[in-house]
């Protein structure tokens, strides 16, 4: 989700929800006439219709009326709702203020990326020592309508040269541009067609980064991409000759990484097929000509180096221990057999970066950070003392560094950004965050519910103090549930809307995250993906039964994998929830590893072909499969033309099947923004946008006015 809000003054109503015109008298909507195929697939002797598989095309002239279609109905309707522009004004006086990133140093300078409140994307400055801040990149410029991103950014160990990647319209195909740090002149050739990569500078001779072959014409957003290969481009030679160092046909990776340790002198490679788990290789760079050794020949567990020291490297992984350790091993004998723990595995998720000579161990303590300071023996030197339950990040940057910096967060804590003293243990605030928002008058609390199956979980509830319990508070479930990623609190602009009007924003902590290490990550995959969907659904019992809300007052929402829990949960429950907001999601789950990079999500997911009971298993929850005539609740669905991570054809095609068996009278609309992609690099202005018709369309279905009595 992103971040914006709202507090015009409508007139102050009597305590309570405020009724505004309900649903049920709203006329039928005039929906697309969506036109079917015949067309059918056989899966282990089971036919299964897809009637809407054209809208797979995005290409296609007819796709791309049917999207203008849709878009017309969607934005009528938004249209209609009296107090949206309300909603926007309140967004956009929130958004109004000046944010800041982390600084970083590199040469002579320092760097911090900034936008003064409305900027379309934020703008990297660099300020030499007291000096006053100048501009050094200004992504405002990139193109006229701010669609145009900065995707990263890496600069040589002296500082004199740039690499930047720039995304078009939220596109993951990217283009690296080399800038002279001095007078920022352009250094040679633009690097087209760069997707999942990183910049590694080898020197200031040259960097190494990842792509693929990219698909024909017609195809670039929805081709498949599946190896992936690491190049070395040396400045000054066109990107034709670059030099493949990995992968390829011979060793087929789907997503290939790789770094420089800080003195150059190892060259550390990931290679993988799906997105959990790597083989892990290094190249000793010190001596010409020296081969790629294997670290961790199989991709049956996560390992990346973060360190070294000589000759010693420092790993991070979950080898032999689901939680994660810090080891350490010599390269010229690095397989796991050789590894020495560090920082052994916890009961607590660890995670590990490195500055000023330091180990900074985070941990996850039911979602929330405990940081450590260590040396490079493991000794525990102190532990930093953070301002409260939330999220701590950062703590990286180069071994000559005394000081860095981290940004802490919570539901309530509006993102701060800390100065640490590395030889005393010490913070200090260096940027506080702007935002109109008082965390005095809200609070944010966990508390543990019980899932189908018994298993305990994780939900922090956030609202504002003195919250009446009368099942009427218009309430948000967010989740994502998956890919071994953990949800850990951080402020959100947009939200403020919702708190500020009495509203409760709810987020468990599902299984298949990577909240409580691999185990609970695994608990939520392929056949045990339902886990999932059951913890959601009972995430939504518990408000319900706690008086928090009502089935009349919640909605759930998510985006990716969060898009294929609303959706599955929709079609599972759909009298449970008024409103859904389904995002960019898996909606397609025979069909979701045929497009770009989905394959590699099969770790997760598993596949239709892999068996008979993987193909039902799949078949039963897929959104798009699992609809069937009956009364859903009110549901926007968000997609972008330029997403080609989840291919929109997802959206299109449940939106489509949604629409034709939604038996009740709420509204089933798809929002399909354009020159925009799966999420990341957005305008503000499409950002605001988005989130204005999410509010606005759930005061409308909840049917409340804006803004609400309090």
């Amino acid at each position: 989700m992103k971040y914006l809000f709202p507090t015009f003054a409508l007139a102050l109503l009597a305590a309570g929800p405020a009724v505004a015109q309900t649903v049920a008298t709203i006329k039928p909507l005039p929906y697309p006439q969506t036109r079917k195929v015949d067309t059918v697939t056989t899966y282990f002797g089971t036919k299964v219709a897809d009637p809407y598989r054209w809208l797979e095309n995005d290409q296609a002239a007819d796709t791309k009326a049917w999207v203008q279609a849709e878009n017309r109905v969607t934005q009528d309707y938004l249209g209609k709702i009296p107090y949206r522009e309300a909603i926007r004004e309140r967004l956009t006086k929130l958004w109004n203020y000046e944010k800041y990133s982390s600084p970083t140093k590199e040469g002579k300078y320092t760097y911090f990326s900034k936008n003064t409140g409305l900027q379309s994307q934020y703008v990297l400055y660099r300020q030499l020592g007291a000096g006053a801040p100048e501009v050094f990149l200004d992504p405002n410029t990139f193109s006229k309508d701010g669609t145009t991103s900065l995707a990263g950014i890496e600069f040589t160990h002296d500082g004199s040269l740039a690499a930047y990647q720039i995304s078009e319209g939220g596109s993951d195909w990217r283009k690296v541009i080399v800038l002279r740090t001095a007078d920022k002149h352009i250094v040679g050739d633009t690097l087209k067609d760069v997707k999942f990569s990183g910049l590694a500078w080898k020197g200031n001779a040259g960097f190494y980064y990842s792509s693929y072959d990219k698909p024909k014409a017609g195809s670039q957003l929805a081709g498949k991409t599946q190896i992936h290969k690491l190049y070395y481009h040396q400045l000054g030679t066109p990107q034709s000759t670059d030099k493949l160092i990995f992968g390829g046909e011979k060793s087929p990776h789907r997503y290939i990484g790789a770094h420089l340790t800080e003195d150059e002198r190892f060259l550390v490679i990931t290679g993988a097929n799906t997105t959990s788990g790597n083989e892990l290789y290094v190249q000793d760079l010190s001596k010409p000509g020296s081969a790629i050794v294997s670290v961790v020949p199989d991709e049956q567990s996560i390992s990346h180096v973060v360190e070294n020291v000589g000759s010693k490297l420092y790993i991070y992984t979950n080898y032999k221990a689901p939680n994660f350790r810090l080891v350490t091993v010599e390269a010229t004998a690095p397989r796991q057999a050789n590894w020495h723990d560090l920082i052994p595995e916890t009961k607590n998720v660890l995670s590990v970066s490195t500055v000023g000579g330091k180990i900074f161990a985070t941990y996850l303590k039911d979602a929330t950070s405990l940081v450590e300071q260590y040396d490079m023996s493991g000794k525990k030197e102190h532990a930093i003392q953070l301002p409260g339950l939330g999220s701590a990040s950062g703590f990286n940057g180069k071994k000559a560094e005394k000081e860095t910096y981290y940004t802490f967060t919570s539901y309530i804590y509006p993102p701060t950004i800390f100065k640490y003293n590395i030889a005393t243990g010490t913070s200090s605030v260096y940027k506080k965050a702007g935002v109109a928002f008082d965390p005095s008058k809200f609070e944010s609390k966990q508390v543990f519910y019980t899932s189908k199956d018994g298993t305990r979980i994780p939900m922090l509830l956030t609202y504002k103090k003195g919250l009446v319990l009368n099942g009427k508070n218009p309430t948000l479930l967010y989740a994502y549930g998956g890919f071994n990623i953990s949800v850990t609190p951080s402020f959100n602009t947009s939200n403020i809307i919702l708190l500020e009007n009495g509203g409760v924003y709810a987020v468990p902590n599902l299984r298949g995250g990577g909240e409580y290490g691999e185990t609970w990550h695994l608990a939520g995959t392929k056949l045990r993906k339902q886990n999932v969907f059951d913890d959601y659904i009972a995430a939504a019992e518990y408000l319900i039964k706690n008086n928090y809300t009502s089935k009349d007052y919640l909605a759930i929402s998510g985006g990716s994998n969060g898009g294929l829990l609303v959706g599955a949960t929709m079609s599972q429950r759909p009298e449970l929830f008024k409103v859904a907001f389904p995002a960019v999601g898996v909606m397609d789950m025979l069909r979701y590893n045929q497009f770009t990079a989905g394959a590699g999500w099969a770790y997760d997911y598993g596949t239709a072909q892999d068996s008979p009971e993987m193909f039902q298993y799949l078949y039963k929850y897929s959104p798009y499969h699992a609809l069937k005539p009956a009364v859903y609740p009110a549901t926007l669905i968000t997609t972008a033309d330029h997403d080609d991570r989840v291919v929109p054809a997802h959206s299109f095609k449940f939106a489509s099947r949604l629409q034709e068996d939604q038996q009740g009278p709420a509204p089933v609309l798809i929002r399909i923004e354009t020159k925009a992609g799966h999420g990341a690099g957005r305008s503000t202005a499409q950002v605001i946008g988005e989130q204005t018709d999410k509010w606005a369309f759930l005061f409308e279905n909840m049917g409340l006015k804006y803004p609400m009595a309090q």
